[in-house]
Order: structure tokens, then sequence, then C-alpha cells
């Protein structure tokens, strides 16, 4: 079903997200999975989407994971020295519903109230972000007793914007929710793990979303194509509010320059393209990302 958006009330933008891959002894054989293809929701429609694929793939077929995001899958069977992958779509993105318009509801009530509700989904551990009972003890205070959920969440993603550094090189993909806690600092996929971390110690369901956000260049300055970076975000569920989106690496809800790609458990259901190759040696990879106003 396609996304209805309100075309007096949208921003709208061009993405180029180009990863290649370089090998200094060619690779035999291919097969990769890409999550690359924007996802059509009530305030986001698809105009155009093209995933080219260099060389040409031998085998190449599309679906829809458990989180509903579109996948395509692709394989290789010859020798190549190099990889690439390049998307390119345009995109409108409207207002999310605002969540200050529901009726207060305590963290609490949330918790107590998901025993039928599909979102309970939302809880379950991940393999990047398992139970953490650090992740609980950090949020404690902030989840008193008979708090509103929305403030409580909001309170959560404001402390890890001033209490972590963004630092780019001090973790890994596999760097794990306690020693982000530990070291204070990370990027903004380790800052959304924290935070889901801490919603679902409390027994509140949350999910990891990636995307793109359109940044500004200085003043003066023109936007410089492939400067951008993929980027990551916290989805969290009530059911007076439906999931709320919060970034807690720029302390704000997410509103039009947000550009929404795919959902899941943490990173790992989401990885842009992750595969598996027989031989080669020498990889050198490059990724770049332009998300331009339209």
């Amino acid at each position: 079903m396609s996304a209805v958006v309100d075309a007096a009330s949208v921003a709208r933008y061009t993405v180029e997200h180009e990863t290649s891959y370089t090998y200094r002894v060619a690779v035999s054989q291919s097969w990769q999975l890409a999550h690359l293809t924007p996802a059509e929701l009530p305030w986001q429609k698809v105009l155009k989407h093209e995933l080219a694929i260099e060389p040409p793939p031998d085998e190449r077929h599309e679906r829809h994971d458990a989180f509903g995001n579109r996948v395509t899958h692709f394989g290789i069977h010859g020798p190549h020295p190099l990889l690439g992958v390049r998307m390119i779509c345009d995109v409108e993105v409207g207002d999310r519903a605002d969540p200050r318009a529901a009726p207060r509801l305590t963290w609490e009530a949330v918790r107590d109230a998901l025993h039928d509700d599909p979102a309970q989904d939302g809880l379950r551990p991940a393999r990047l972000v398992g139970w953490s009972d650090a992740a609980r003890a950090y949020a404690a205070s902030t989840f008193a007793p008979d708090r509103d959920w929305l403030d409580a969440v909001t309170e959560l993603m404001q402390r890890i914007y001033r209490e972590f550094d963004f630092e780019p090189g001090t973790t890994t993909v596999t760097t794990s929710v306690d020693e982000v806690l530990a070291q204070k600092s990370g990027v903004c996929q380790d800052f959304a793990h924290v935070m889901i971390a801490c919603l679902r110690s409390h027994g509140l369901p949350a999910r990891y979303v990636s995307g793109y956000l359109l940044t500004q260049p200085p003043p003066g300055q023109e936007r410089l194509l492939g400067a951008d970076v993929s980027h990551a975000w916290v989805a969290a569920y009530s059911p007076r509010h439906g999931w709320v989106e919060f970034d807690p690496t720029n302390d704000q809800l997410a509103d039009r320059r947000y550009v929404t790609l795919a959902t899941g458990a943490d990173f790992a259901d989401v990885v842009p393209l992750r595969g598996v190759i027989l031989g080669g040696r020498g990889q050198k990879m490059r990724v770049a990302v332009s998300v331009i106003p339209r």
C-alpha cells in the first residue's frame, strides 16, 4: 500500500547511497543482502527508487522481512575485483503525528498494557542489544513511579545527548551496550542501542531505526555531495501514542528532515549491505551518502 503524504506540507529529497568494495585479489563468488529501499510510511512516500549493482548480479530477488522492510538479495557467481552498489531515490517526507496531543499515560501503564499487543516484539533481546543490568540502572532515576511515559522517554533521550560524547572511532559495530555505558562515548548507532536497552529493561518496547538525516553545510558553503552518512535513532511505543521516534544523538524528535530506511531490533537487522564472499583479499570499502533537498 502506498503512503499518503499531504503535498502541501512535505519535504522532498533525493538520496544517494553508494557503497564500493575493491579487492586486491578478485572474489570468486559473492552473496549479498541489502536494506537499501526506503520505507513506505503514512508520512513518507517513495517517488522513485533505483538500486544499481556492478558487476550485474547473476541472481536477484526481493522480499519483505519480519519488520516489513524491503530487502534485496543478490548473487554474483563469477570472479570480480570490485563490487559497487548505488541506491538513488526521491522521497517525500511529511509531518509525523505530534505525540504531545495524546492523553497522559504513565510508563507503568504502557508496560502493563502490552500483554496482547503486537508491539511486545520490541521487548525481545537482540543480537547487539541484550539484557543489560547497567542500562536498567542508568535509566532507573528517569523512570520514577507514576511518571508520564512521554516525559520519561524524552528525558532519557536528553540524558544520553548530554552525558555521552559523540566520538567516531571509539566503538565498532559489535561494541556492547555495557561498554558504551562505561566509556560514555560512541556514535549514533551506540546511542540508539543504549536507549533501546534502557527502555526494554523497564518493560517498554523499542526499535532501532536506520535512515538519513538532512544536514546543513556551514554558512556560505555549498552542500558537499557524498559527505553525509547514514543515521540511526529510536522508535519507542505507547498504546496511546503509537511509535514515536527519538534521536538521542541530536536531542530531538524525528521530523521532516529524517528519511526512514529500515526498522529492526538493532543494527544487525538493518545493515545497509552485508554478505558472504569466497576468495578475495585486501578488501577496501568506501561509502558515500548525499541527502539533497528538492
